[in-house]
């Protein structure tokens, strides 16, 4: 699986200022660009070619803005790609030529943290470690993985730096506000059970009552759906980032994590409520 970054309108505000040189020269090229948004198959979007003579940072606002609309995954390929090239040709190190300066820098740092992402002064950008996270802060940098899963940013599926999926890391910290805590070595049904349980919904064990709400009827189906995503999760990993079974279609994986979105947004939103 590529590297990816998250990917917004006030990002691509900071990643077109961190390529703009107008007034002052400095690399990455047209040419670095153009390898780059060709290798990662955004080449049709460019206004290069389409014959187009802008400068480095409309360019590239261009671009990300179209994949913001049209092609979200390949989109944030590109803006972790323009960061590694960025980093590469010194873009961070004061004493270079081609440093981007201090005040786009922070900026960037500040927009990227919003998105639970931490971007280094020296140019290192990696998603914040949600093991390190509790509370408000937890559920918010939740709701980020939710929003991308939804989009079918497939990385978002897989939470990184914490062994989890999404749902299974989100069924702990509802458990943990709740309760304090939660266990640690029970099974993924169970785990998700007593967080339904916490949060007051339906799943198949909870019996049917004549006069019960058609709400009731959808609880217990996200609950087995969730159980059924957790199915197809390869647990023991590909070696290529991909949280799903080979087994699993890239049609069907794409759904699956836009499933995981939508019931961990859902819970969280239970969450809230209580």
């Amino acid at each position: 699986m590529s590297q990816k970054a998250p990917l917004n309108d006030t990002i691509i505000t900071v990643v077109s200022r961190m390529i703009d040189d107008a007034g002052k020269t400095r690399e990455p090229s047209h040419s670095d660009l153009e390898y780059r948004i060709s290798r990662i198959g955004l080449s049709n979007v460019d206004p290069k070619t389409q014959g187009q003579s802008l400068g480095k940072a409309k360019r590239i606002r261009s671009i990300l803005s179209w994949a913001f609309d049209n092609d979200h995954a390949k989109g944030e390929e590109l803006v972790f790609a323009l960061f590694s090239l960025i980093s590469g040709c010194g873009g961070f190190r004061q004493d270079s030529p081609n440093y981007i300066g201090d005040d786009v820098i922070q900026d960037a740092i500040k927009a990227f943290r919003k998105e639970h992402f931490i971007l280094t002064s020296d140019g290192e950008l990696s998603p914040e470690v949600l093991d390190s996270l509790s509370g408000r802060d937890l559920t918010a940098a939740l709701r980020n993985y939710s929003a991308r899963a939804q989009r079918a940013v497939e990385d978002a599926a897989l939470l990184i730096g914490t062994g989890k999926d999404l749902l299974e890391a989100t069924a702990a910290h509802i458990l943990n506000e709740r309760y304090g805590s939660y266990p640690e070595t029970v099974n993924f049904p169970t785990l998700l059970g007593q967080a339904f349980v916490a949060l007051d919904l339906k799943t198949p064990q909870s019996p049917v009552q004549n006069d019960e709400s058609y709400n009731c009827r959808l609880e217990r189906a996200l609950y087995e759906c969730a159980c059924a995503i957790n199915t197809m999760r390869n647990k023991e990993g590909t070696g290529h980032g991909r949280p799903w079974l080979t087994t699993v279609s890239k049609d069907k994986a794409k759904r699956a994590t836009q499933l995981m979105g939508i019931i961990a947004e859902f819970l969280l939103d239970k969450l809230e409520e209580k």
